[in-house]
């Protein structure tokens, strides 16, 4: 969904409303609010300009938009929406659309449904007459609305209702939830005896059955305050047969039909829409595309690969490398497949201060990638700080263009500078906590910037600070509700602030040392800002090493012989991204220091080996070290931050002895070689790794409906490649040629004729799933497809 515009807003409520209008715009599936744009600051024809890419997770009526009025002192009010069924979604996609807001009436905001079941009795007296009675059971509801975010406290009234009568009768109010359990049942006389001999309002004759209604309403019970209609639905009697149970899902509709107000002075709303639905067939009929896509890693060149394939004819789609990612990440082949495309993007980029600013392939993927594994890593660095930001809304404008009456630029420089030192810090303070597949990822590139341009020293860092900071950190900054830190867009003013610290991160991130083109900011407020960094040598923190732990522990004394006593004595341990090293007194002199590199595994020790427990042994080029942590969390915290330091060390061992050596022979498996490979497998070095909950089968399906929409594409693809391949003469400059990467026009050929394969057979597995020939009751089997 793309929110562009509306335009010429009506008044709210009240006169003169319109001059001091701050609206904001809500994506609603039915009831449920899903996104909320940014405040727009007094204006009746605001530019919202927001995108919002989601995969919607459950059934829905309704795709909706609000458009409110940001109130102050009490509850936004709503100007106007933009309502669309979901049958009519096909209509407008793929378009922008200029759509007229319709009045919000609280009568009319409805969904969800209930289940009835009803049955119309003849029940025969004592003195030998014949009355009718109806019986209603109300089952349960489903998909009710949320009333202000939380789950509602729904009740039901039935009621039959005619020309001359209305009864009533209500259900028990359900706490919390909106799917309820009711299960009650309710009966109504629906005519009297023929021995009535005096009519009155009761008395309902054989004909006016006719004219009876069954109606449920639903209600949200408020206590204290007026009940909240939640919806009703109206079943006639007539269509109960006697004695014939009728059982069925009711939607539930607004009160009075909806009745509408004009609208004519509400505005409209632009809006581009596009809504794709996928039918996901069995895993087996997806095995020959998904196996082809995993294959893309080892295909070189990398460019004639079927995922560089997809990226490449969908270069002006973000969203369409996101399902290859996915299965990338779920089968474990994301990092040789980024780091071949990484690998091939820095081929083509002849300047070091350019790496990775585009918009390419490998950009898009690790843009992807840091979405989906880094929202823990993210929440744990910047929540608590961008959390104090936005509650302590401190005054930071420090443009003088900007500043309002009565605010001192001292003072916001000072809070400004506060909070960039806080938000950095907290970044360059959170090695131990970044997943070690984005660990994997950065090492990767890391090696092939150096490669590429080995006399620039300072290409390793800006070839991770352009993702890390550029496209991460301070975008999370910038948005912290796209990422779930906030759950809402921030107010105006704190938005200022989060503008100002992400244009700091960025310009922190970027340079090595501040000292180069400071002069050629345009804004000269940040220029002093910026030099009060350069003064503090802040940006040098992020090539400090980050200090993980820092403890007092117990340390086995380490000997010269591999015999005698030895004792354990009070160390303090301390380990960074570069070194572990004991000292005697905090922060004096190391004792020992071993290098990260050279750890070859950090496993626990068998409390047998020296009788005592929480031990665990650093294994390494030298001796063992063996150290007692002061409890078991303490023990396990020192074994996952060793294990993710020294994770991606090339020596690192596959097994290892779970107690020490002594009396010539290893304790736990009695070896006598003091060389003898372990006896136990090494815990896994996929430390604190990421649970990926993917739907392979989805995903493939998503990347087989992106290249059926593009078959133009490919078949263009496929024309450049045999005209390369046949044309021996010199390489003519041609249109075609230039939208696709093709390095090797034979292998890419090859892979654009498999691709075609695989997906004429899914097509032709959608044909005879879409098959409408077979009638309701009948069962239908194809003999050429997999039954399950």
């Amino acid at each position: 969904c793309s929110v562009e515009e509306t335009l010429n807003l009506g008044p709210v409520s009240g006169p003169n409303r319109q001059r001091d209008l701050c609206t904001f715009c809500t994506i609603s599936l039915d009831q449920e609010e899903v996104f909320r744009t940014k405040v727009f600051d007094k204006s009746v024809s605001p530019f919202y300009g927001e995108d919002f890419y989601f995969e919607i997770p459950r059934p829905f009526q309704c795709l909706s938009f609000y458009v409110y009025a940001k109130a102050v002192f009490q509850r936004d009010l709503p100007v106007g929406k933009v309502s669309i069924r979901k049958d009519d979604l096909c209509k407008y996609s793929g378009k922008e659309h200029w759509l007229s807001l319709q009045p919000v009436d609280p009568n009319s905001e409805v969904q969800g449904k209930v289940h009835l079941e009803m049955r119309l009795n003849e029940v025969i007296t004592e003195n030998g007459s014949v009355t009718q009675h109806l019986l209603v059971r109300i089952i349960e509801c489903q998909e009710l609305p949320l009333i202000s975010g939380q789950n509602c406290d729904p009740y039901a009234t039935v009621s039959l209702v005619g020309p001359a009568r209305s009864d009533q009768k209500k259900t028990k109010v359900k706490k919390k939830t909106s799917n309820p359990h009711f299960e009650e049942t309710f009966f109504f006389e629906v005519t009297r005896s023929s021995s009535y001999s005096k009519k009155s309002h009761f008395q309902v004759e054989e004909e006016d059955i006719e004219k009876l209604e069954i109606k449920v309403d639903l209600w949200n019970n408020e206590n204290l305050a007026q009940d909240v209609f939640l919806g009703e639905t109206r079943v006639p009697v007539k269509i109960l047969q006697s004695d014939h149970v009728h059982k069925a899902w009711y939607l539930l509709q607004p009160k009075g039909n909806g009745s509408k107000s004009k609208s004519d002075d509400l505005g409209s709303l632009r809006l581009k829409l596009t809504y794709i639905e996928d039918t996901v067939l069995p895993s087996v009929c997806y095995t020959p595309l998904c196996n082809l896509l995993l294959k893309s890693p080892d295909v070189k060149p990398i460019s004639a690969s079927a995922a560089h394939i997809l990226g490449d004819i969908y270069r002006e789609r973000y969203e369409a490398v996101l399902p290859v990612v996915r299965l990338l990440l779920y089968h474990n082949r994301f990092v040789p497949f980024v780091s071949a495309v990484a690998a091939l993007e820095l081929d083509n980029t002849q300047e070091a201060n350019t790496i990775f600013r585009g918009n390419s392939l490998a950009t898009r993927c690790i843009d992807d990638m840091m979405k989906i594994v880094g929202k823990n890593y993210l929440a744990v660095t910047l929540k608590p700080v961008i959390d104090e930001i936005c509650e302590s809304n401190k005054t930071c404008e420090i443009d003088p263009i900007k500043l309002k009456e009565g605010d001192n630029v001292g003072v916001n420089k000072e809070n400004l500078q506060g909070y960039v030192h806080k938000v950095f810090s907290s970044i360059t303070q959170s090695s131990s906590s970044c997943p070690p597949l984005m660990c994997d990822v950065f090492r990767s590139l890391r090696q092939l910037a150096c490669k590429r341009f080995p006399a620039d020293p300072h290409v390793q860092y800006s070839a991770v600070s352009s993702f890390v900071f550029l496209r991460f950190f301070a975008v999370a900054v910038l948005s912290p509700h796209t990422f779930q830190l906030r759950s809402h867009h921030p107010e105006p003013e704190i938005s200022r602030t989060l503008t100002l610290i992400s244009k700091t991160i960025q310009t922190l991130g970027s340079w090595g040392s501040l000292s180069k083109k400071l002069s050629s900011f345009k804004e000269t407020y940040m220029y002093d800002f910026y030099k009060s960094f350069q003064e503090d040598k802040c940006i040098e923190k992020v090539k400090k090493p980050g200090v993980y732990s820092y403890r007092e522990v117990q340390k086995r004394a380490q000997g010269k012989k591999r015999i005698g006593k030895r004792t354990f004595n009070k160390r303090w341990l301390r380990v960074t991204s570069r070194e572990l090293s004991y000292h005697k007194h905090k922060g004096k002199e190391a004792l020992c220091v071993i290098n990260v590199k050279d750890i070859q595994a950090a496993e626990k020790l068998d409390e047998s080996a020296f009788n005592r427990k929480n031990m665990f042994q650093v294994v390494h080029s030298e001796k063992p070290l063996y150290v007692q942590a002061g409890n078991c969390v303490e023990a396990s915290e020192w074994l996952e931050v060793l294990g993710q330091v020294s994770r991606c060390n090339e020596g690192r061992l596959t097994t290892f002895h779970p107690s020490n050596y002594t009396s010539g022979a290893w304790q736990c498996c009695k070896n006598q070689s003091i060389n003898a490979p372990g006896c136990k497998p090494c815990t896994t070095t996929m430390l604190a790794n990421l649970q990926l909950d993917i739907d392979c089968d989805r995903e493939t399906e998503r990347i087989f409906s992106l290249l059926s929409s593009n078959d133009t594409k490919l078949q263009d693809m496929e024309d450049a490649c045999a005209s390369m391949a046949v044309y021996q003469g010199p390489q003519r400059e041609q249109e075609e040629y230039s939208k696709f990467t093709i390095q090797e026009p034979k292998e890419t050929f090859q892979t654009l004729k498999q691709l075609r394969n695989v997906m004429e057979e899914l097509q032709r597995q959608h044909i005879i799933r879409n098959d409408t020939t077979a009638q309701y009751g009948e069962q239908q089997i194809h003999p050429d497809l997999p039954t399950s």
